[in-house]
């Protein structure tokens, strides 16, 4: 039997530009930084005191409340971009065959924040004073878990906790189990609730986010030659994905295909990318290839843009190093929403495909003087009208990790 075709007819999103895929999309479209002092804690001592925060997410619009209050907030966030994505593609999870709907889900760090104020409860007043339910919180599991109990799906149950590329991975992987036959429908994406003391602090102590903090709404900056640093978000975005068979029966809306996946690993440093970037841009050919497509065919790249001195220098060229010198626009979109870690990918594919299916490619925030090292094609100033018919969405994380999506518009 031959691979069967996944297509994207539902997009969830809890992002601090935007919650639902409308208002993510009007946020992007908006163009203004989310980015702000940070208010989750405070941020004493630390270099970097600034955040994207989701400012207005309410768990209890979307879960009903016994089940949100068993939930850490990573969890919520994983649930409710899952909830919104069913009702973006107007499923009914009683209209479903269980076992043939397949959850994959990916976090770089999981219900960690819960645990770390677990931790503050624990030292303060000894084992009474700590939630029943940080047990079964803190394993990254639990998203994709939590998302199998809140809507009943027996099918194959995942989360990968691949840093910042999991979100990536997680719809790579969705993507394989339809073309595989392993399931009719996938829910797909990634999650991340990184904005706690110690959890934000370990990145500070890295001297890797940026400490523009008397201008948040500037400090992230793709691709800038003045960038100095990412900017720690949160959020969750979440895919449906179905076989193309199984949409067209029931006259779903289709967004787009996810038609390629590839996955390397730099085998090199655990925080900084390999300098050549050979692995990083054999992880773009084997996406091309499992698309069966060329470099040619691709008109759109959504980089990983973090906004690091080194990570934007090296995707440049693993960019140039596989598109040569045909201009094909780049733009890096954490300029909006800062770095939400493992649920970036799954936020950047989301916006990939609405990109591809308006035309509107769209600019990179905060990219007023393009780094001369960069030399590659980025979209700055203003949008670009463009019917691109193919995209590759870049993701990288810790540890030297490679996905890359490819994504073909509807």
């Amino acid at each position: 039997m031959g691979e069967h075709r996944a297509v994207v007819t539902g997009i969830g999103a809890v992002t601090p530009i935007g919650i639902g895929v409308e208002q993510m999309w009007e946020g992007v479209r908006r163009g203004q930084s989310a980015v702000k002092p940070i208010s989750r804690f405070e941020p004493v001592g630390l270099r970097s005191r600034i955040a994207a925060q989701i400012e207005s997410f309410d768990p209890l619009h979307y879960i009903h409340k016994k089940r949100a209050h068993r939930m850490d907030r990573y969890s919520q966030l994983a649930v409710s971009a899952g909830m919104l994505a069913m009702r973006d593609a107007a499923l009914q999870p009683s209209s479903l065959e269980p076992e043939r709907v397949g959850i994959f889900m990916g976090s770089a760090l999981g219900g960690i924040s819960f645990a770390e104020e677990q931790c503050g409860n624990y030292y303060s007043g000894g084992y009474r004073s700590v939630s029943p339910t940080l047990g079964f919180s803190v394993f990254g599991g639990a998203a994709s878990c939590n998302m199998a109990m809140e809507f009943g799906f027996t099918g194959p149950n995942e989360t990968n906790a691949m840093s910042c590329a999991s979100g990536a991975v997680a719809i790579g992987r969705g993507m394989q189990a339809i073309r595989r036959g392993e399931a009719d429908v996938v829910i797909a994406g990634g999650a991340e609730a990184p904005l706690a003391p110690l959890s934000f602090g370990a990145f500070d102590m890295l001297r890797a986010m940026s400490t523009r903090n008397d201008t948040p709404s500037s400090a992230s900056r793709p691709f800038d030659r003045n960038r100095d640093g990412f900017v720690m978000g949160e959020g969750a975005a979440v895919l449906v994905i179905e076989s193309e068979s199984h949409a067209k029966a029931r006259g779903a809306r289709i967004y787009g295909e996810i038609a390629g996946f590839g996955l390397t690993n730099d085998a090199f440093h655990m925080s900084a990318p390999l300098p050549t970037g050979a692995e990083a841009a054999r992880a773009i050919r084997l996406a091309l290839a499992s698309a069966d497509m060329s470099a040619d065919d691709i008109g759109y790249i959504n980089a990983h843009g973090s906004s690091t001195l080194l990570n934007d220098v090296t995707e440049s060229q693993v960019i140039r190093s596989v598109f040569g010198e045909r201009p094909v626009a780049v733009s890096g979109t954490k300029g909006l929403y800062g770095h939400p870690l493992g649920a970036s990918g799954a936020i950047e594919a989301a916006i990939t495909l609405l990109s591809l299916a308006e035309g509107w490619l769209p600019p990179t925030t905060n990219l007023t003087e393009p780094d001369p090292e960069a030399a590659i094609d980025l979209v700055a100033g203003k949008p670009r009208h463009v019917k691109a018919e193919a995209a590759v969405s870049n993701s990288y994380g810790f540890g030297g990790v490679n996905a890359v999506l490819v994504i073909r518009r509807a």
